[in-house]
């Protein structure tokens, strides 16, 4: 049972003072104080105190530790949990640059949700609204963490957004899945089929992205003995990462089983018996054996879209006073290129969220969705709609 009592007392210059102050003993026996100059303020206090007492999440301020330690105890936590490389990095990133330096040393117990707001206000002001909302979000996550251990009684980010700006939901509009020409793919194979004897790897990794969806990393990572040409499936079950680390899928939606056609099935057959040997196992090694790392990657796609004519000019020259190109596409958009491929087939959306790997529905629904085009079908459905409403 916390306590309040008014203290008056006289100062060295002769003046009086008053203050109220809430007294409670914890549930390990240990007596605490905290003094208010106003009676509403204190009884607000020990209300809250004794509600976090009866409930055992109460933290003494002087126990409490600060939001950066918090933040701290999160990202351990997080790799503890088995958190990808790359994630953990991200965390770390918004964390140090953006959570920190505004309100990190501020302690648990005395976080408010107006301390909270502001700090929201403060990142929409000097950062992205994007950026903005990863900095919010991220701080309620270190708090839900924090709760879970019972080093604060409630998670005050918890409802706090940062709400996107008309424009910027356009624009997130515009991210949907762009499915590059039919000539230009065809352009890229023939590319490809050109620098088979400069690298044999083209054709066949052009081929196995277009038709399987996998991403960068998968394909980077995928071993051979995961490709199961009897039954026609290759099965997702490891990718490699930014450092070229072979690790899980960064997510239980990754593990997944595609099915591939007679065409790609024989292509693969003979790529089987090509592929040099590696001490990974991979489909697609590099020279020495290892891993394709990210930026090779990258320039094999780049070198396809130059012999294509397909890359894009930057204007700049290199050192030896060569153009410098971009690519028109990155390997997203061949990926794209499956999904449309399925969709054009007839699967249904739950089945290609399977295939491509996607964790929920909806984002399946918000990259592809658009492409999901029956006109045939919408013409029956008008026709049964008037003819129920009219009567006909």
């Amino acid at each position: 049972m916390a306590t309040i009592k008014k203290r008056r007392w006289q100062t060295s210059k002769g003046e009086w003072r008053e203050a109220f102050r809430v007294s409670y003993t914890d549930r390990e026996g240990r007596r605490h104080h905290k003094q208010f100059e106003m009676r509403r303020d204190a009884d607000a206090y020990r209300i809250k105190a004794e509600s976090e007492l009866a409930r055992g999440i109460h933290t003494p301020e002087a126990q409490s530790i600060t939001l950066s330690q918090a933040a701290d105890i999160w990202i351990s936590a997080s790799e503890a949990n088995g958190c990808d490389r790359a994630t953990i990095k991200t965390y770390r990133e918004i964390v140090n640059r953006h959570v920190k330096p505004h309100i990190g040393p501020e302690k648990l117990s005395r976080l408010s949700a107006p301390q909270v707001v502001e700090f929201r206000d403060t990142m929409i002001r000097t950062r992205s609204h994007a950026m903005a909302s990863k900095a919010v979000r991220h701080l309620s996550m270190v708090l839900t963490e924090a709760m879970r251990r019972g080093l604060v009684a409630q998670n005050v980010a918890r409802g706090v957004q940062v709400k996107r700006p008309r424009g910027e939901k356009r624009q997130r509009l515009a991210k949907r899945a762009e499915i590059p020409p039919f000539e230009h793919l065809q352009a890229m194979l023939k590319a490809a089929d050109d620098l088979a004897s400069e690298d044999p790897r083209l054709p066949v990794l052009l081929r196995v992205v277009m038709l399987t969806g996998l991403r960068a990393s998968e394909v980077r990572g995928f071993p051979l003995e995961k490709a199961d040409l009897k039954a026609s499936c290759l099965t997702v079950a490891q990718r490699a990462d930014r450092w070229n680390v072979i690790g899980p899928p960064k997510s239980d939606a990754g593990h997944r089983t595609i099915p591939i056609g007679p065409s790609l099935t024989t292509i693969l057959k003979a790529w089987k018996l090509r592929c040099k040997p590696s001490e990974l196992g991979l489909m697609f090694p590099n020279r020495r054996g290892g891993v394709i790392d990210q930026k090779g990657f990258i320039g094999l796609l780049l070198k396809i879209q130059i012999a294509a004519g397909l890359a894009i000019d930057t204007g700049r020259r290199d050192r030896k006073g060569e153009s410098v190109y971009r690519a028109r596409y990155d390997w997203h958009h061949l990926r794209h290129v499956a999904a449309s491929s399925w969709l054009n087939d007839g699967i249904d959306l739950k089945r290609l969220q399977t295939w491509i790997g996607h964790e929920n529905i909806q984002l399946t629904i918000d990259v592809y969705g658009h492409l999901v085009v029956d006109a045939r079908k919408d013409a029956e459905l008008a026709l049964k709609a008037e003819k129920s409403l009219l009567a006909t």
